[in-house]
């Protein structure tokens, strides 16, 4: 056990020195992260070493490392692929990784002083030139050893140290492939990688995953053995005595609960529909609601639509937040209406719009026949919607339109992708979101998108076993089989990624209206991608022959089109899921072909 943790820390110390001068270098402004390393921020590991006090640059290095590595492993989990690409997207990781460091006010020249970029790209000449799984397989053979040790909960001492014995006979036996060189200090960190991110089935996420595989030093032990420890120095009599004194207190606060509970409702009963208790959201007081927005002013509102209307509003903490008045839903009742509250309360992302809660009030019994009002409060987007940056002559008080640069192009797209992604694959059960377009997507402060108006989720009664957002779509955007059929699959969401790629790619809007035909963006698009064409879908200032063309590279924005037009196709089966477009949009796997489309959706297409 010991000696994987020791060949784990080798070599920090000697590239510590050489790391800054290559990171400076390998910066690019156009290159972005694939990998999300916000765990750094908030998982419980132990700072201590990386304190400036501590002055312990080497020992900081490797818990460094051993925190990176968990995300390098996550991204094997997804992708299949053991390293970064190239050095500028190398960079462009340690960049944010260093900036979740800041974020726990620790220094902001830890990562550069630690980490050349180079060392985390893949080359040929890496561990037998091992670059995938797949390479993996072939060349180190059978890893099922390696999975039938690691598998289990690593929390419990014994269980670590099988799974690390494991590893260890695994590497040894493997010397004549690896070698006893650098390429061997190499291997094990894929060996490392491998353990956490494929042979551990909590992933490498998970506290224990990463202290037992990865080394990674917490705060405190995880909670089973924290628990294990203490029993051990209490004896039989303290253990009933406090067992007793827990029983005791525990029925003494469920009988008080109780009664205050029964005098709560008598008093409050007819204020209930107030909502105010409070969950994973805050259920906010409407007066509170109407002092911020200015009793609901004209002059608040920022948006509009057949659902609601959205207002400005400033809360009495200082807070700027989005009110969005409900005009029409389909729950039946405030209760499904709350419960449906606090479950997207839960949802936390940095691609989502946050929902800070939730409003509830009983309309007037005359003039409205006791229909309540509801309200969700956001929090407020300083740069609008993506609606307003791509089509601004749309916008009341047009004004000159800024044109977006390729690099935030691209980030908007995988942020979006980033955010649809969460909503299909890391929620139990999926929510779909049923109105992708611009005008439902956001950006905060930094100019990162999130996706909004996901917050009206339900079970589909369709039977699928699915929560689906109440928003019913919109035309242009809206996945043909569903908008015909009532078929709403996670591939509809699918489809308005595409139209939104591609209006973002374009700067065109998805349905183009003349007097003599309808234009549906996503049939021009295939016409010229088919026609070895796809350039001519940029907008001119991407087709330019200036900076942008020679920092980008046509490929890169060439993928993104290809990318759209196979997420716009009017088959269900033959669009990649959400997963699938996002790898292919970071280059994780190859496009597929682009296949041949049915009869257009609309009549005639605009001369390229």
């Amino acid at each position: 056990m010991g000696r994987l943790l020791l060949i784990w820390g080798l070599g920090v110390t000697a590239a510590a020195t050489a790391a800054a001068a290559e990171f400076t270098g390998a910066a690019s402004p156009g290159a972005l992260c694939p990998m999300n390393l916000t765990y750094a921020s908030s998982s419980p590991w132990n700072t201590s070493s990386c304190l400036p006090e501590t002055n312990n640059l080497a020992g900081c290095c490797n818990t460094l490392l051993t925190l990176f590595a968990v995300g390098l492993a996550r991204r094997l989990r997804e992708t299949g692929r053991f390293r970064l690409p190239d050095l500028p997207t190398s960079a462009a990781c340690l960049a944010d990784f260093q900036s979740n460091l800041t974020a726990l006010s620790l220094p902001s020249t830890l990562v550069p002083s630690c980490f050349p970029p180079s060392r985390f790209v893949v080359n040929e000449t890496t561990c037998a030139g091992i670059q995938t799984l797949d390479d993996w397989t072939r060349k180190l053979g059978n890893s099922s050893a390696l999975h039938a040790a690691c598998s289990h909960e690593l929390s419990a001492g014994n269980r670590c140290r099988v799974c690390l014995e494991a590893g260890s006979t695994f590497f040894s036996q493997r010397t004549p492939i690896v070698g006893n060189g650098s390429q061997s200090i190499d291997c094990f960190y894929f060996l490392a990688t491998y353990m956490a991110g494929i042979a551990s089935e909590n992933g490498p996420e998970d506290p224990n995953t990463a202290r037992c595989i990865l080394g990674l030093p917490l705060v405190s032990r995880p909670p089973t053995q924290r628990r294990r420890t203490a029993g051990k120095g209490l004896s039989t009599l303290q253990l009933c005595l406090t067992i007793a004194s827990v029983v005791f207190a525990v029925i003494s606060a469920i009988l008080a609960a109780a009664a205050y509970l029964r005098r709560f409702r008598k008093k409050n009963q007819g204020e209930e529909e107030q909502g105010r208790r409070r969950a994973a959201s805050t259920w906010y007081d409407i007066k509170e609601l109407e002092k911020a927005t200015r009793n609901f002013s004209e002059k608040n509102v920022i948006g509009r639509s057949a659902f609601g209307v959205v207002y400005r509003g400033t809360l009495s903490d200082g807070s700027r937040v989005a009110v969005k008045k409900m005009i029409e839903s389909d729950f039946q009742g405030d209760e499904e209406f709350r419960n449906e509250m606090e479950i997207i309360g839960d949802l936390r992302h940095r691609n989502l719009v946050p929902l800070r809660g939730s409003c509830i009030v009983r309309g007037d019994e005359e003039e409205d026949g006791e229909r309540s009002h509801r309200y969700l409060i956001y929090e407020y987007m300083p740069y609008g919607s993506l609606h307003q940056l791509i089509f601004p002559e749309q916008m009341k008080g047009s004004r000159q339109r800024r044109l977006l640069t390729w690099s935030e192009r691209k980030r908007i797209i995988l942020d979006v992708a980033e955010g649809l992604c969460y909503l299909h694959y890391g929620v139990k059960p999926a929510i779909f979101h049923r109105d992708v377009k611009p005008t439902n997507i956001l950006l905060d402060g930094d100019m990162r998108a999130r996706v909004a108006d996901f917050g009206l989720a339900r079970q589909n009664r369709a039977g699928a076993g699915h929560i689906t957002t109440r928003v019913a779509g919109t035309v242009g955007y809206l996945a043909p089989e569903y908008a015909l059929y009532g078929r709403l699959t996670e591939k509809s969401d699918v489809y308005s990624f595409g139209m939104v790629v591609l209006e973002v790619m374009s700067g065109r809007k998805a349905l183009e209206r003349s007097p003599s035909e309808i234009v549906l963006l996503a049939d021009w698009a295939w016409t010229l991608v088919k026609s070895g064409r796809a350039h001519e879908v940029l907008e001119s200032s991407l087709r330019g022959g200036g900076e942008e063309r020679a920092s980008a590279g046509w490929g890169t924005m060439e993928r993104f089109v290809r990318v759209g037009v196979l997420c716009a196709n009017v088959a269900v089966a033959l669009r990649p899921t959400m997963r699938e477009a996002k790898r292919m949009l970071e280059g994780d796997i190859d496009l597929v072909p682009i296949p041949d489309r049915r009869l257009p959706l609309c009549r005639g297409f605009p001369r390229p």
